[in-house]
């Protein structure tokens, strides 16, 4: 499975800390050790929620910025669980291309939360690459 498997559990990881508003790497260490998963998912998991715990500000300041009309407290948290994984490889991981970051988010809301979710997802993430662009131009 790979990075789509690494997501996925990064996803659950991120949603079970959110939960029990325990955001640190204690928890991701006690995640680790509970689930069977290849060295390169725990890798993935490991480094994608160190630096989202690390920057939890930044990114949900950036997915706050660009939910119109939506307080980010008010998210499914599954959804803002999977906000934060997309937000951070669009922003932070070069090696990852963005349409591929989308894709993958979409396809985790769709497994794990409502077709609405995906079409949620969806805005607020193409509003944040579009907003890149023009920061960029």
């Amino acid at each position: 499975m790979g990075r789509k498997n690494a997501r996925e559990n990064t996803m659950k990881l991120l949603f079970q800390m959110d939960i029990k508003n325990e955001y640190s790497n204690n928890e991701i260490d006690i995640f680790l050790d509970n689930n069977v998963l290849r060295d390169e998912e725990k890798d993935y998991i490991s480094k994608t929620c160190e630096y989202i715990i690390n920057n939890l500000e930044k990114i949900d300041n950036m997915i706050q910025k660009y939910a119109k009309g939506w307080k980010i407290n008010r998210f499914a948290k599954v959804d803002l669980a999977i906000l934060r994984i997309s937000v951070y490889e669009i922003l932070y991981r070069e090696d990852i291309p963005i349409e591929v970051s989308i894709n993958e988010a979409l396809e985790v809301s769709k497994k794990y939360s409502t077709v609405e979710s995906s079409k949620f997802i969806n805005g607020i993430l193409g509003s944040l690459v579009r907003g890149l662009d023009k920061h960029n131009e």
